[in-house]
Order: structure tokens, then sequence, then C-alpha cells
């Protein structure tokens, strides 16, 4: 029997994990292998005490002319992300699932495939795949109707309207602006996209592309009639966007120089580019909880950055794709993995070198997991006493209330006084409420080699408003 109430007299608390997430095989190129075993790792777990099942994922996909593979992979796997966001305490949360681009255009310059504002961070719901049907509206819904059963905006299944809208092609700007485009598909801006977010749920960011941000404050950054070496924005080409928007601590200090560099950040003070700071603070500002932002990252690995010649044209200075595959290659993300550095426990990042999405996607969709809820110990976890019967964990939990804020205060909660037989069938004898203690829950962890969860025991008592559950665990 599951238990969902957190002020209840049984409390479930989720597993986090969402820190480690990052670390997993799948965030690395593949090219990197080597593990060390036998080492003791901590399991973090973090849920908000009032379970709140509303989602709003937007999907920022690149559309420019190098992501055909990355886009119809992204359709074909789709359905491995929504099978892990079913197995979320209670089944599918109540989502909202939109797509944008990353055309906003090139302002009043001619370049191929940059008009005017492009998309403009609209919604998009066309028909991509022949014969499919699109949602009736401008963003997919799928929500619980309070009896039972699920409201929803379209016909087929959530994997094949997601489909049917997703690949959205090929004939995109190539100066991808990708965090403007996430910017004014969410800032109000656009009457079209009204609806999409709400207020108190949870925000996802997901955002696919093979080349970094390029948002742009001056349009004056896509001036065509400066297009050689000698020029002060240099050759028309995406070029511009490393040039002026990223710096680096070491390497030649002439950006269009050959050569490697390290310690690259996104430029703040940058004359035609937006800080990505900036974004940073606007996400944050949408929402009263910054716990309630999450973003995913599929996008080229941040390292190794190095400065080389355009291979069609050799006298040009163009980046060296940081990884490739025979999906195909990425330049360095340096901007955009500075965006999701900033959401600690909030964000995953995976290489979109992969041979397809897969990985990417189920670990996006567990990060979803474990911000709603997942009531399952993930780890194994080291018995602090061996002569004791069971296990004994090592683990400490706290109710924290309005956690990282200044107004942060976190309660240590004891672990409850063990059962007369020791059984993690049965509920302990606890004269220490509130408490913590683990339990066999097969029906809501079924996945796990322990079957483990973490209860909370309060006797009935309620909690204030934002209060989380938070736990650290040694597992090996």
């Amino acid at each position: 029997m599951r238990r969902l109430n957190f002020t209840s007299s049984k409390a479930l608390v989720a597993t986090g994990l969402i820190a480690g997430l990052a670390a997993l095989p799948a965030c690395n190129n593949r090219e990197i292998s080597e593990v060390v075993p036998n080492q003791d790792k901590e399991e973090f777990k973090d849920i908000p005490v009032e379970l709140n099942r509303d989602i709003d994922i937007l999907f920022m996909i690149d559309n420019s002319g190098s992501m055909e593979e990355e886009q119809q992979s992204l359709s074909t796997n789709f359905p491995q992300f929504i099978n892990v966001l079913q197995t979320i305490e209670g089944g599918l949360p109540n989502v909202h699932i939109g797509v944008v681009s990353s055309d906003v255009g090139a302002g009043p310059y001619n370049i191929s495939n940059c008009s005017g504002n492009g998309d403009n961070g609209q919604l998009q719901t066309q028909a991509r795949v022949a014969g499919c049907t699109p949602p009736t509206g401008a963003y997919i819904s799928d929500v619980s109707d309070g009896a039972g059963g699920r409201t929803t905006n379209y016909t087929g299944s959530l994997a094949d309207v997601f489909s049917c809208i997703a690949e959205l092609g090929t004939n995109g700007c190539g100066f991808e602006q990708h965090l403007e485009s996430v910017r004014r598909a969410l800032n109000g801006s656009n009457a079209f996209n009204n609806g999409f977010l709400r207020p108190n749920a949870y925000l996802a960011v997901i955002l696919i592309a093979d080349e970094d941000d390029c948002s742009t404050r001056d349009t004056q950054m896509f001036d065509t009639s400066q297009n050689s070496t000698s020029d002060p924005l240099g050759p028309l080409a995406s070029f511009r966007c490393f040039e002026f928007g990223v710096d680096c601590t070491t390497g030649n200090a002439d950006p269009r120089a050959p050569g490697p560099r390290s310690g690259c950040f996104p430029r703040e003070n940058s004359q035609y580019m937006y800080g990505v700071q900036e974004y940073v603070d606007f996400l944050k500002g949408l929402k009263s909880d910054p716990n309630l932002i999450i973003v995913g990252e599929i996008v080229g690995n941040p390292e190794p950055v190095t400065v080389g010649v355009d291979p069609e044209r050799p006298q040009n200075p163009a980046l060296v794709p940081s990884c490739q595959s025979a999906a195909g290659k990425a330049d360095p993300a340096v901007r955009m993995k500075f965006l999701g550095d900033q959401f600690p426990n909030r964000n995953a990042f995976t290489t979109i070198c992969n041979e397809d999405l897969t990985d990417g996607l189920v670990l996006i969709a567990q990060l979803l997991k474990e911000a709603i809820g997942n009531p399952c110990i993930e780890g194994d976890l080291v018995d602090k006493d061996p002569n004791t019967a069971g296990v004994q964990p090592d683990c400490v939990v706290s109710d924290v209330l309005n956690p990282n804020t200044a107004e942060q205060v976190e309660t240590a909660l004891p672990q409850c006084n063990q059962a007369e037989d020791n059984d993690v069938n049965n509920p302990p004898n606890s004269t220490n409420l509130p408490c913590w203690h683990l339990e066999i829950d097969t029906d809501a962890c079924p996945e796990t080699s322990s079957n483990l969860t973490l209860l909370v025991e309060r006797g009935g008592a309620s909690v204030p408003t934002g209060t989380h559950v938070q736990a650290h665990c040694v597992v090996n």
C-alpha cells in the first residue's frame, strides 16, 4: 500500500540522487569509460511534503540544418521518456508539453533561413509527420480528471502526438538563439502560448541542440556587410557566437587564433550577446520556489574547446567539434552547460553525441521523477553495524523549510525506535515522533534491488507549507 500524504501518520520520502544523476554513465561521452569501484557514495533525497503532480515541460529543439538525425531520434525514443514518467508515484503526472524552435531570426539582415524574428518563441503545433494529428491547442495537455481518468487534447498515444509536432525540420536560422527562444516562449509576450505555464507547476526546460546558444541583444551581430577575418565581426558564420559570447581563462588572447582553450565561461559584458545569467534570473523569477525549475540538456560536450578552421573556407576560424558519433557531431555548449549548473539538484546533462537520444531522455525523465517524488532507495545501503541483525543504515534525515533560500530552516529527524522483531516489513513501535525508518514496499519500488522506501512517522501531525524532507544515506 502506498502512502502519499506527508501529514498523515506515515509519509513517503522520495529518493533524490538528483545531484548524482549528472554523474551517471549516460551523462558522459561514451569514449570515457574508466570507473573506480568499491567507493562509498552518498544518495541524496529531496521531496516536498505537499506532493505536486503538475509539471510543464518545454522542449527547445534546435531546427538548424544539422539536426535531422537528432530530431528523428527524439521522436523515436520519446516513449522511453514517457515510460519513466509513468513510474512516478500515482502514475503519469499532470503534464503540459510544449515544443519551441531555436529560430528567432536575425533582425533586418537578409540571411538564408533567418527571416525577421523567426518563430519568435511561439509554441509549435503543426503536424510534421504525414497523416498524424496534432493537439487541439498550443501545447499537449494530459491531466487527471479527478475521477480516475484523464483529460487530454489529443487522440492516440502521448508519444504519437509528441512525435507529430517535434520533428521541426532543418530550415531554421543557423544562428541558434536557444535561450532567447525559451524566454520568449515563457515571458507572456506571445498570446498564442497562454495557458501553457501554470503558476504552481514544476517547469522543466529541456534543451536539445548541437551548437551552443547565440542569444543576441544587438542584431548588428548579424551584419552581412562584414564577412572577412579583417572585419570587426569577422566572417558571417556561427563562430561569431563563440567570439562574442564566451571567454576563456587560458589560450590565445585572439579569439580567432587557432589552438585549444580552457576555463571557458559565458561572457557577461558582451556588446552583442546576452549574458547567460540573465536567463538564469529570468527562469528563477517565474516561480516563488526555485526548486520548481528543472533544466535538462542534451547538447554538445562543453569541453574540449578548440579553435580550428572552417573546412570549407580554411581562411575562416571555426570551432572544432567537442564530440562526434555516427549520429553527428556537436560544438562545445559552454553557455548552455553554465545555465544548467545554476540549478543545483535540478539539472541533468548528457551529450547529444550518443548514437541515439535514449540515454539522455531517460536521464532527464529520471530527474523529473526525482523532483516530483520517487519513494525508492536506489542504492545498496551501507550497513554501519554488521554485528546487528538486519541492515543498519547510515542516513541523516531532516525536515527542511524553504530549502535553497535565505529563509531555510532545517530540523533533524531521529531514526525511529526499532521494532522488537527488527522486521522492516513492520513499522517500529516509535516513541520519538517525528522520526524516520525503512520499509520494504515492492509495489512502490519494484525496480530497485532492495525495494526499500524511507518513511516518516508523524503521528498525524502536520508540517508548515514549504517543508521538504531531505535525506543523505551512504550507499556502496
